[in-house]
Parts: C-alpha cells; sequence; structure tokens
C-alpha cells in the first residue's frame, strides 16, 4: 500500500513539473501570438485541468497489460527474420520508420472514431472545445486515448520496430511517445503562426485546428494525422486553406463536467450541455 502511495506520489509529481514546463512554454506563445482572443481560464479549462491528471495516469495502467497481450498474440504470428532484420537498422532510421508506420496506424485509429457511431461519443469529448488552446490536448476520454494509442503502437509491434516488453523501455517506442505529447500540445495551442512548405511536411497549429472547425459541413472530418498531413492527402481527407476557422466545437451534446464527460459515452449520464447552433 505504501508503495502504491509512493508511486501515485511520484506520478503527480511528474505531470505537475511537466505541466509547469508546459504552462511556461505555451502561455506567453498564446499571449503573444494568438490567433484568437480568449481569457487564459477560457470556458471549460479546469475540466480539461481534470483530464491532463487523470489521462496521465490511467490509460498508463489500462495500456501496459493489453500491450502484453498484445505483444504474446503476435510472438507466433510475426516472422521472427523480420524482427531480427529490423533490429539491425540504426536507431535514428527506425524512429523514423516508426513515425511513419506509428502515425498510419493512429490515422485510421482516429477516422474510425470519427466515422463508427459507438465510437464517436468517446472522440466528441475531445472535440467539445469550442476555444482553442494547448490544454484542450488533454481534453478526451480515457477509453480514446487507449484506443488510439492501442492503434498507433500495434504496427510497431508487429514490425518489430518497438517492443512493449522491453525492460524499461525501448528507445524507439520512447522517442515516438514523447514527440507525439508534445507535438499534441504544440498542433492545439492558440498561436497564428503558419509555416509555408513546412506544412505540407508536418502537422501544424493551423492544420489541426481544421481538425477542430465546426465551419459547416465542408470542414468536418478533415486532418486526421497527427504529425505527418500527407497522409490525408493520401486518403481524402486534407484541409487546409489560407485563413483559420471562425466556429469550433461540435454539435453533439457534451456535459460541462469531467465527470459527466466520463460517464455519457457509457450510457450513464442523460444530462448534457445543449447542442450549439450550427455556424451560418
Amino acid at each position: 500500500m505504501t508503495a502504491t502511495l509512493q508511486s501515485l506520489a511520484t506520478d503527480l509529481l511528474r505531470l505537475s513539473l511537466w505541466l509547469l514546463l508546459l504552462a511556461l512554454v505555451f502561455i506567453p506563445l498564446e499571449r503573444f501570438w494568438a490567433a484568437s482572443t480568449q481569457p487564459l481560464r477560457r470556458q471549460g479549462w479546469l475540466t480539461d485541468l481534470g483530464h491532463y491528471f487523470a489521462n496521465g495516469l490511467l490509460p498508463a495502467l489500462v495500456l501496459a497489460p493489453l500491450l502484453g497481450l498484445v505483444a504474446l498474440a503476435l510472438h507466433g504470428l510475426v516472422p521472427t527474420g523480420l524482427h531480427a532484420w529490423v533490429a539491425q537498422l540504426p536507431v535514428g532510421l527506425r524512429i523514423a520508420a516508426a513515425l511513419v508506420v506509428g502515425e498510419l496506424g493512429f490515422y485510421w485509429g482516429h477516422r474510425l472514431m470519427h466515422t463508427l457511431p459507438w465510437l464517436w461519443p468517446f472522440h466528441a469529448i475531445h472535440h467539445s472545445a469550442e476555444q482553442m488552446d494547448w490544454l484542450v490536448n488533454t481534453r478526451a476520454h480515457p477509453f480514446d486515448m487507449v484506443f488510439q494509442r492501442l492503434c498507433g503502437y500495434v504496427p510497431l509491434y508487429i514490425s518489430g520496430l518497438a517492443h512493449p516488453l522491453a525492460a524499461g523501455g525501448d528507445a524507439v517506442s520512447i522517442a515516438v511517445l514523447l514527440l507525439g505529447v508534445v507535438w499534441g500540445f504544440f498542433v492545439h495551442a492558440n498561436v497564428r503562426w503558419r509555416f509555408g512548405p513546412l506544412e505540407h511536411l508536418l502537422a501544424t497549429p493551423a492544420f489541426h485546428h481544421w481538425h477542430h472547425a465546426n465551419d459547416g459541413p465542408a470542414t468536418l472530418n478533415k486532418n486526421y494525422a497527427a504529425l505527418l498531413p500527407w497522409m490525408d492527402r493520401l486518403f481524402g481527407s486534407y484541409h487546409l486553406p489560407a485563413h483559420l476557422p471562425r466556429y469550433y466545437g461540435s454539435d453533439t451534446p457534451v456535459p460541462p463536467t469531467l465527470l459527466g464527460q466520463w460517464l455519457q459515452p457509457l450510457g450513464l449520464n442523460k444530462a448534457a450541455a445543449p447542442a450549439r447552433e450550427p455556424p451560418p
């Protein structure tokens, strides 16, 4: 019991330090290069703060045993020669390949969250934000986090680019996870920066803001990629005009509280916020 409490305290301290670091980076950026004027403590920020700590603790507890089961299930299905060949590649090349392979799995997992009716209520929570900033990155149902990470990581384990059972984790998994987490905060940030030709290669705030746009039917269900926007070009979901969206959010009603957002997709909470009027 004592060891569990000590571990929990360590995790909370780690998350608090990360939160402080993120705030020191993004709050000044959003103040001086804001895409839209909005208060620091905008609507729903406390709920998103609760999501930040919950999603920093809960998904990891669920993912660890799930990934272990995936590894055992794949052990006899994947040729050992493939993993041996991949293991001989330079670390930098393995990380680059992992970013592409993981992004492919994430892209389709993310797209399924939008297209399958039973998955959308979980993902609608993330899209309920009507104002964008870096902290919106944390607004997600724990099931949503687990599902999308599984979709991203399973192809890595099949290909041998990552190893879920490696003691202390492996370099590729850690690099992909860290880059994905940091980039997620960046692309949600309320900044007006544009990056010219680089926007065709890497996801930017403008690219991801259009994923959250609610400017009409033509703007919905676009830009699923987390890091590599050319995947959306490849699969026909790319949308990046020269201007930023006028409206954000979803017409799916979502409760304003953390507990309500956890329970509603499970059918345990019917009290939801009223749906917002669609933009003209």
